[in-house]
């Protein structure tokens, strides 16, 4: 299992995750990879992607540990990064999004990394998106406080409509038939098909950051400085890990185990954590019966961390770059996984 976190003093940290035995946060790489700020990540399988206040995507190929290339089709910050896998049992991912200040979404094909369309949804920044688990198409949220479905076949904008406030966090649950939208304390469920309002959850403070789970979970994480389960059969809380963090929790990743090496029995355990702070923290969530539970494991990274990903899927995979920039001149030699 491999964690990936951006920082505001423009740092990757890559690590991999073990939890045979003692569980360990092993380091794989940690290197200033852009310009100036990191501000999203997003990893699928062997490949991890970034993007920064430097317009730039930066691509990583976590089985050598290395950056393989840059991707500059957008001419703004890079807001949100997306990865489209067909197929759970798949370890390479077919598509990447992208999200920008400019308001464009860039479409790529990811095998190999060619950017195949750039499309409009909203007249000001994207703040987020989403793809839906057919592929098919994709929502996004932006600052001019609108809703955009993309129709990822043709390559263009298929409905868009205003919201009463700015949504800055949009994602599909397990299924695709809901997804969910961040508005300050709020987290609200809508139904794919129409968008209809299922029911609103509210937190105590700003939500920063959200991961749906299995067995309707929705992780999210934020100003409140705990990590909160809701169940979104009922819109109630699950559970709390309250004071997961000293400061802001700004990411939240869902892992999930084989049991018993059979791939139909997948428990959905642990959960990751990073906090501005600079600590990335990993909670076995069964403990959460606990008055308070200790982290199973965690890394100090000493930075201002602005965003996690990861993935739980090994793949010996290499990716293979088509017409994005790379770049030779800093390729970095990191520490072999």
């Amino acid at each position: 299992m491999t964690l990936v976190a951006g920082s505001y003093e423009r740092f990757i940290w890559g690590y991999k995750l073990k939890t045979l035995n003692s569980p360990i946060l092993k380091p794989l790489f940690s290197y200033p990879s852009h310009l100036s700020t990191i501000k999203c990540v997003a990893v699928a399988g062997p490949i991890a992607v970034s993007g920064g206040a430097d317009d730039a995507i930066k691509i990583y190929d976590l089985s050598t540990s290395s950056e393989v290339g840059t991707l500059m089709d957008h001419k703004g910050a890079i807001t949100a990064l997306c990865f489209y896998t067909p197929s759970p049992s798949l370890s390479f991912p077919r598509n990447l999004l992208s999200g920008s200040e400019d308001g464009t979404v860039c479409i790529y094909d990811a095998d190999p990394f060619v950017h195949l369309k750039t499309v409009r949804p909203h007249k000001r920044g994207v703040n987020d998106l989403t793809i839906h688990p057919s592929g098919r198409l994709a929502l996004s949220v932006g600052r001019d406080s609108s809703l955009a479905m993309l129709n990822l076949v043709r390559g263009k904008r298929s409905f868009h409509c205003k919201l009463g406030k700015e949504a800055t966090m949009i994602r599909y649950d397990s299924e695709g038939d809901r997804f969910f939208m961040v508005m300050e304390e709020k987290i609200s469920l809508h139904e794919s098909e129409d968008a209809k309002l299922v029911f609103e959850m509210e937190s105590q403070k700003k939500v920063l950051s959200i991961a749906p789970g299995m067995n309707g979970l929705l992780f999210a994480g934020g100003e409140d400085h705990s990590v909160t389960s809701w169940d979104t059969k009922s819109g109630k809380v699950a559970f709390c890990i309250e004071g997961a963090h000293s400061s802001r929790v700004k990411g939240i990743v869902v892992l999930t185990t084989k049991n018993g090496g059979d791939d139909d029995n997948v428990v959905p355990y642990l959960v990751a954590s990073a906090s501005s702070d600079g600590v990335i923290r990993v909670w076995d969530v069964r403990m959460t019966n606990k008055d308070k539970p200790n982290p199973l494991v965690e890394a100090c990274t000493k930075s201002r961390l602005t965003c996690l990903a990861g993935s739980s899927i090994k793949s010996f995979r290499r990716p293979q770059i088509g017409n994005c920039v790379t770049n030779k001149e800093q390729d970095i030699t990191m520490e072999d996984s």
